[in-house]
């Protein structure tokens, strides 16, 4: 059974760190681009990193850059959101999403919802003092 399972989440301060964690189970992650994506209430679904299985390419959103780093473990069938400087306009559910087409060449839709095919349940991080 193909699946992914985030976790990492919690409550942290403004300007803390999280490291979230996405296990792939019933398929080897290294074939796949991996996105993740993050909802807060009343918003919508929204883009925030991607790793390329096609050449190892990552996509930010500008929200994001320079304080989050996308990262995969092969070995541990894992791919790694390293969050730094967190505000709190970063408070959402957290996804991890995959496409589930090997190889597959990301390029402008890598921050679509409609390009993912298989999604995990989502972790929650909160960023308030």
């Amino acid at each position: 059974q193909v699946q992914l399972v985030e976790s990492g989440g919690g409550l942290v301060q403004p300007g803390g760190s999280l490291r979230l964690s996405c296990l792939a189970s019933g398929f080897t992650l290294g074939y796949y681009s991996i996105g993740w994506f993050r909802q807060a209430p009343g918003k919508e679904r929204e883009g925030v990193s991607c790793i390329s299985s096609f050449d190892g390419s990552t996509y930010y959103a500008d929200s994001v850059k320079g304080r989050f780093t996308i990262s995969r473990d092969d070995a541990m069938n894992a791919v790694y959101l390293q969050m730094n400087d967190l505000k709190p306009e970063d408070t959402a559910v957290y996804y991890c999403a995959t496409p589930l087409v090997p190889r597959v060449k990301m390029g402008s839709n890598w921050s679509q919802p409609s390009t993912y095919r298989t999604w995990g349940q989502g972790t929650q991080v909160t960023v308030s003092s």
